[in-house]
């Protein structure tokens, strides 16, 4: 399987050691949208896409480069998330980035997100929020994650081999 992430971490570094952290579980290089071609896409079986969440969205380079992939038949895609609040489960933020992929043709299958320290206003007034994270226990969980993928994937491939 080869798989990619494309990250965009602009704040604090939160979302680059989850990258990172998933990135060496998938084996996988972690590369800024406007380091990687969208075309280039097509040659890896896993894509994820990730960044911090701003004002309930992702970061907008992120946001841009998916509006930018053409349409057609790709492979299969995750989404993460850091965040100074948790996600609201009556309108998780990975929603929309995760229908703008389906209609691009990515088959997302799962999202993750954990805390992130946070120092956007208001926050920047008490000296932030969710300090020291992600903590040990965050970058375990994102591990989980990558090595839950990893094995979906490695199902998936052989599945398709005995077809």
């Amino acid at each position: 399987m080869r798989a990619i992430i494309v990250c965009t971490s602009v704040s604090h570094g939160n979302t680059q050691r989850v990258a990172d952290v998933m990135g060496q579980v998938l084996a996988a290089p972690v590369v800024a949208p406007e380091d990687v071609a969208a075309a280039d896409l097509s040659a890896y079986d896993l894509v994820g896409f990730g960044s911090g969440i701003f004002s309930g969205r992702y970061h907008p380079r992120l946001r841009r480069f998916v509006e930018a992939l053409p349409e057609g038949g790709r492979s299969q895609a995750f989404v993460f998330a850091t965040s100074g609040l948790p996600e609201p489960g009556f309108g998780p933020f990975t929603r929309p980035l995760v229908r703008r992929l389906a209609r691009k043709g990515f088959a997302v299958s799962d999202t993750f997100s954990c805390r992130g320290f946070d120092t956007w206003l208001p926050f920047k007034l008490v000296g932030g929020i969710s300090k020291a994270r992600p903590d040990a226990g965050d970058l375990a969980a994102a591990h989980a994650f990558a090595e839950g993928l990893r094995a979906r994937s490695a199902q998936n491939g052989a599945s398709r081999e005995n077809r």
